[in-house]
């Protein structure tokens, strides 16, 4: 290949071809072959495996997991596998929840998976094959400890984005609106619920954290489904027949207590200190602020809606914690896992502190147990006769049974014998004996029986 080759065109039906060395003239231009061999063209599926070009639209980890099980189930990746899943598993437990990125950390990510960094590296590949993952952010040996000021040196981390392809879409029956990584899609609802005959627009964000902030652009398109009040009769599509708008009404579904600012009563003395009391919108932003500030120091609350969680957190924020105080709070409750639904959660553990909180409030007085009355009045007999032992008349009236009764019963009060015999020692031995007097203040003074 070291020698340039000449092509030339055809002339009419014929093809002239020089060549090399020839001398002969001939009628057809000529022309030098390109030579392709230190040429590399860029593959247009690196340049898919980015953000700004991706056909795939971003979602969060619960939603992206469930699209990277069914790609993998399906084989639409020939080398996708359970070391995939795994990866895949381990990334979107340190994704973020409202954008769906995540860094990469290969070698740590390795130690947890334990497989090979080339491992990680190759099934993280398949995944941007798969159209599942894309760069958000290159990686590079940059030191981005320099860029902010900060001594040392820490390489600037390569970020992803988790994102899910057209073919999953296509076969869940869903209609993407746009195109590309900000791109949406609806679920056709019809068929699933009571209502079926009224076609569904519930719209899928395919952002799948909370949306919180309507003004940033990111929310779904409102529900065009009408919710009446309670109590009023909800008609369906004009008919007027009872049973079938009974059995178009949406079934009941468990969830929160719906914030309703102008339902409760004002709140008056005995509401004082109680979270479920009207709270004024003043007070509504500083909760939502507080909960703001919990979410992202608290892991497994941060895919709760914001209002939500401060709804949940009323009850420590009316103790007057504040962000850091309740998020230390939180913490204590030594959560390895992430509740489904950690608003529900927060309150149902706070409603169970202050059940036993009540409960230990509301303990009865020992004394009024009769049992336990019993007990204490015959104890206060026990000492009565004791005392009364001790005054008994002096030396010389008594006999061998009140000495034998009152060694007796100061075998069970060596603090008393003491006492008896520091105060009166020549009464004590007469009345108790040598032996029990020596015992009694030999461990009263090595305290081992104290008064």
């Amino acid at each position: 290949m070291g020698e340039n080759s000449a092509i030339s065109t055809p002339a009419g039906d014929a093809l002239i071809t020089q060549i090399p060395g020839d001398t002969r003239t001939t009628n057809g231009s000529v022309e030098q072959m390109y030579d392709y061999s230190g040429v590399r063209v860029p593959s247009s599926r690196s340049a898919a495996q980015t953000v700004e070009h991706t056909a795939s639209r971003r979602s969060g980890p619960r939603r992206w997991l469930r699209a990277v099980e069914w790609v993998v189930a399906a084989g639409l990746h020939p080398r996708a596998g359970a070391t995939t899943l795994d990866l895949a598993q381990d990334l979107a437990a340190r994704m973020d929840y409202d954008t769906g990125h995540v860094r990469y950390c290969r070698d740590e990510t390795a130690a947890r998976l334990g497989v090979d960094r080339s491992t990680v590296a190759r099934h993280a590949k398949y995944l941007r094959e798969a159209g599942l993952l894309v760069w958000a952010q290159g990686g590079s040996r940059r030191n981005v400890r320099s860029l902010l000021g900060l001594p040392g040196y820490a390489a600037t981390a390569t970020v992803y984005a988790a994102v899910i392809p057209e073919s999953y879409d296509v076969a869940m029956g869903r209609t993407r609106i746009g195109s590309g990584y900000n791109a949406r899609v609806i679920v056709d609802m019809r068929g699933h619920g009571a209502a079926s005959e009224t076609p569904g627009e519930a719209v899928d964000n395919s952002s799948e954290g909370p949306v919180d902030n309507p003004a940033s652009g990111s929310c779904a398109p409102p529900s065009l489904t009408v919710v009446k009040e309670s109590g009023s009769v909800q008609e369906v599509d004009g008919f007027k027949d009872t049973s079938r708008k009974r059995a178009s009404r949406p079934t009941a579904s468990i969830s929160l207590p719906t914030q309703k600012t102008g339902s409760r009563p004002a709140a008056t003395d005995k509401d004082a200190g109680n979270s479920e009391a009207r709270r004024s919108p003043a007070q509504v932003a500083q909760d939502c602020w507080i909960a703001a500030q919990v979410r992202p120091r608290v892991n497994w609350t941060q895919g709760e809606n914001l209002r939500r969680l401060a709804y949940a957190l009323r009850p420590l924020i009316d103790r007057g914690l504040d962000a850091h105080d309740i998020a230390a709070e939180l913490h204590t409750w030594m959560l390895n896992w992430r509740p489904a639904r950690p608003a529900a959660y927060i309150r149902a553990q706070l409603a169970e502190q202050t059940r036993l909180e009540a409960e230990r409030a509301a303990a009865t007085d020992p004394m009024d147990n009769a049992a336990w009355r019993a007990m204490v009045d015959q104890q206060a007999a026990d000492i009565a006769s004791l005392e009364a032992l001790f005054a008994l008349a002096p030396e010389s009236e008594r006999t061998d049974d009140d000495r034998r009764a009152a060694r007796e019963a100061g075998w069970h009060d060596l603090p008393g014998v003491a006492e008896h015999y520091d105060t009166d020692p020549d009464d004590a031995l007469d009345l108790y004996g040598s032996v029990l007097c020596a015992r009694a203040v030999r461990m009263t003074a090595s305290g081992s029986v104290r008064f």
